[in-house]
């Protein structure tokens, strides 16, 4: 599994003529990443005397934060599994056997299928990754101030991450012939990433109003 490997391992695997992992599995990592940093964010700002000045409701809504980042973190490190296992099911896919028609029909049917299947997972990152700003949000304006770049830096791989995976998506995209559903995936994506744009700048302007 990727997630098991060391960092020097990773790297190494990503660097070498293996097509997987590769950019949908960084977006995913960068989106766990991203979601790691606002739990530090949150573990260095709760049980601190700012944090014990905040009202219950404030307090509630730390914590529950830093519980979402922390579940979210785990769930892109499986997605960035999965986008290597969708990947090889689509390759197998091109080598099944179409001597006969209806080896043929089967084999071009699962190829359409493993498209779909291998956009659903960056897509699915790009969605969640754009969730996770508003944990982020929590994280700059009631976070440990002497951490607040580290929610700034938090943003800016979330939208690194939305906008690699859009990239993944789109390039699965261009291979299904259903126009209507392609139509209907852009507009999300180029939404995904215009929003995720706004969220983005406006952490990062809270966060240099603080450094």
């Amino acid at each position: 599994m990727l997630s098991n490997l060391t960092v020097n391992e990773f790297i190494k695997e990503l660097a070498s003529n293996s097509p997987a992992p590769g950019g949908g599995s960084v977006a995913a990592l960068s989106a766990s990443i991203g979601s790691a940093l606002s739990c530090m964010v949150f573990n260095l700002t709760i049980g601190k005397k700012s944090y014990n000045e905040y009202d219950e409701n404030t307090k509630n809504m730390i914590l529950d934060s830093l519980k979402q980042s922390d579940t979210s973190k785990e769930e892109f490190l499986s997605l960035m599994e999965k986008d290597v296992e969708e990947f090889l099911q689509l390759m197998a896919a091109f080598k099944l056997p179409k001597e006969t028609e209806e080896e043929k029909v089967i084999r071009s049917n699962k190829i359409k299928e493993g498209y779909v299947k291998a956009l659903e997972v960056p897509f699915e990152v790009a969605k969640k990754a754009y969730s996770i700003y508003e944990f982020v949000l929590v994280a700059c304006k009631y976070g440990n101030k002497n951490a607040v770049s580290d929610a700034g830096v938090a943003a800016l791989m979330l939208q690194t991450a939305i906008e690699s995976a859009i990239l993944n998506v789109k390039i699965n995209l261009s291979s299904i012939s259903d126009e209507e559903y392609k139509k209907n995936i852009q507009l999300k994506c180029n939404e995904l990433i215009e929003n995720g744009n706004a969220k983005k700048n406006e952490i990062l302007e809270i966060v240099n109003s603080k450094l």
